[in-house]
């Protein structure tokens, strides 16, 4: 799967490049990365990082994905250091207010769109498995919601036709 190949040369593509960022990898920015590979994986390449990499995607992430048939199973987690200077992204998309302050600075040139789309933790919730999961369905319905807008905007239909060598 893309997802588990560190970008190299060999693996460049002329598709606009989109990089997830949060603070572990195993949960938000796997849900992201997973959701835009869904639903605009044939346009976009699709990646995610954290600060720093978790052992493994949160279950209950990969639980709510499967309820809307999107298997991240074969995602991991990886660490921001695994793209230094592998790859260059179009578009860095943080899900926590930690990325968006200490995220590298050498994902991105001044051409790179940034976004921040913060939500909650879901990983942090404490209750029941059931209160677990509601939390990873809202932050993943969240999610999608501002995929499906972006993928809409002007400036990401722009992105695209940049990256095919046309204009709008």
């Amino acid at each position: 799967m893309p997802s588990q190949i560190i970008p190299t040369a060999e693996t460049a593509t002329s598709k606009p490049k989109v990089l997830f960022v949060c603070t572990r990898n195993s949960a938000r920015s796997q849900i992201g990365e997973g959701l835009l590979r869904h639903l605009a994986g044939d346009r976009f390449a699709v990646f995610s990082a954290g600060l720093q990499a978790a052992p493994e995607i949160n279950p209950f992430a990969i639980e709510v994905m499967a309820e809307i048939g999107v298997d991240i199973r074969g995602q991991r987690p990886k660490a921001t250091k695994e793209y230094m200077g592998r790859l260059q992204v179009d578009a860095l998309i943080t899900v926590c207010a930690e990325t968006e302050e200490d995220c590298p600075r050498a994902l991105w040139t001044g051409k790179t769109l940034r976004l921040n789309w913060v939500t909650d933790d879901p990983s942090a919730v404490q209750g029941s498995d059931e209160d677990k999961r509601r939390a990873f369905r809202e932050v993943r319905d969240i999610l999608r919601g501002k995929i499906e807008h972006w993928l809409q905007e002007p400036a990401t239909q722009d992105m695209l036709n940049h990256a095919a060598g046309t204009t709008a």
